[in-house]
């Protein structure tokens, strides 16, 4: 296991070399962020260790403004040598980039001072190969073993641990560490052209918290059993029914409406809509940042400022956007806190811990008031048109008859506009936090399925 204590402090030291440096040149103002990261994974396939990897990365970047222009340089190396040049490149850039009025660290004021302990960190030792390895050899003999199962695409352990860093010239200087611990198959089903594949996979910031290696084979296995035999269907308009798997998918285009760069651009179909009402009243969005152990939980925002846990929506009212410096400048906002960072481009407004609240209403009740409709479990191409919001994307899954799951279904297209779709939201009560974006199983009615 990396002292990852030890991590933090030597990667604030040389983003301190790195400010310094930079203002030591003429910077007017310069951030600076690293990325460190260790993981190790293991595959099998059929009973069989195929591949062992580790991988060991440590990337930096710098920013630096010269009043409203600004440079990005990265770079995977830091030796001394290689920060001078990294510094040097980023000073003469910023003298020549052309101007971005909206461009600027943020204010003094709004840095995160308390900084929350989130748990996102094991302290258990790493696991060693061999661990690893028979978690994968465990998970997929526990699919193989679920009868109609026929064939493996292998099953994958894995287990890695990273530090990142944030360091201003404004002041600001802070790092985190995080673990991340995965498991996961997927298996075949059926002969011939009646084959059919699915998968399950658990993932977690500690280990206690990874679902039992059986249970996820178990799962998969079960779940490509299901799907075989699939029928076509009529086309026709229906209800449709999100199975967790994929309804958080409708949260992610949610995310991107919202977005205040979109917004900004004026390339969100949500644009005009803050303050107004845009989902059902049974529904309300949350954003997460400090949730503990969370897939997506972090301390402060890419630029350093204090975030904090966010209604996006409630009761169906659109409340805010999600915004970073550069954005809020453009709306005439105050930053909510969302802004992301890479090494080797500006912030951007992105979610951490994303999720819809649970409903009123069981999963077997919202499915079972269905004569006839679409239960999904898989989702197929990327047909959203984030300025119009129409949607349009193949399906797989079961048909609802009578209120129950009659028999598996595939190679379907399911359309609407998802301002539409919002609208006609229906949350059942079983959310999960599984994912970094999560909803419970969500009807939609009115939609339209294209099948046979």
């Amino acid at each position: 296991m990396p002292d990852l204590k030890a991590a933090q402090d030597a990667a604030l030291t040389l983003l301190d070399s790195l400010i310094d440096r930079a203002t030591a040149q003429g910077a007017e103002a310069a951030d600076a962020v690293l990325f460190e990261s260790t993981s190790v994974e293991a595959s099998c396939r059929l009973g069989k260790p195929e591949d062992l990897q580790r991988s060991e990365s440590r990337d930096v970047g710098l920013r630096v403004l010269m009043g409203k222009c600004q440079s990005f340089v990265s770079s995977g190396d830091t030796t001394p040598q290689a920060l001078d040049d990294l510094v040097e490149r980023a000073v003469a850039m910023a003298r020549v980039a052309p101007e971005d009025p909206y461009c600027g660290l943020a204010d003094a004021d709004l840095l995160a001072a308390d900084i929350p302990e989130l748990d996102l960190a094991d302290t258990t030792p790493e696991p060693d190969a061999q661990t690893l390895i028979d978690r994968a050899l465990a998970t997929e003999a526990a699919a193989r073993a679920v009868d109609g199962v026929t064939n493996s695409e292998g099953a994958e352990a894995g287990w890695g641990s990273g530090v990142v860093a944030l360091r201003t010239s404004t002041g600001f200087r802070r790092a985190y560490a995080t673990t991340n611990i995965g498991l996961g198959v997927s298996v075949v089903a059926g002969e011939g052209t009646g084959m059919e594949r699915d998968y399950e996979f658990t993932s977690a910031r500690h280990m206690a918290d990874l679902d039992d290696p059986d249970a996820v084979g178990r799962a998969a296995g079960e779940r490509a059993v299901k799907r075989l035999n699939p029928r076509k269907v009529d086309s026709g308009q229906v209800p449709v029914v999100f199975d967790p798997r994929v309804s958080n998918s409708l949260l992610g285009h949610f995310a991107g409406a919202i977005n205040g760069a979109a917004v900004a651009r004026g390339t969100s179909f949500l644009k005009d809509k803050l303050g107004e009402k845009v989902f059902s009243d049974t529904v309300s969005i949350v954003d997460d940042p400090h949730r503990k152990r969370g897939l997506r939980s972090k301390p402060f925002d890419g630029e350093g400022v204090a975030n904090r846990r966010c209604e996006l929506a409630s009761n169906g009212t659109l409340n805010q956007w999600l915004l970073d410096c550069a954005a809020a400048r453009q709306l005439g906002l105050t930053t909510t806190g969302h802004a992301s960072r890479g090494t080797a481009s500006p912030p951007s407004p992105s979610t951490s811990n994303l999720y819809m609240e649970p409903g009123a209403v069981s999963r077997d009740d919202l499915i079972g008031a269905i004569d006839n409709g679409f239960y999904i479990t898989e989702l197929i191409g990327f047909g959203v048109n984030g300025v119009t919001g129409d949607y349009s994307r193949g399906a797989a899954g079961y048909w609802i008859e009578n209120g129950a799951l009659a028999f598996p279904v595939s190679e379907l297209t399911i359309a609407g506009n998802l301002k539409d779709m919002f609208q006609a939201i229906t949350p059942a009560d079983d959310l999960a936090f599984k994912y970094s974006t999560n909803a419970p199983t969500l009807r939609v009615d009115g939609m339209t399925v294209a099948g046979a």
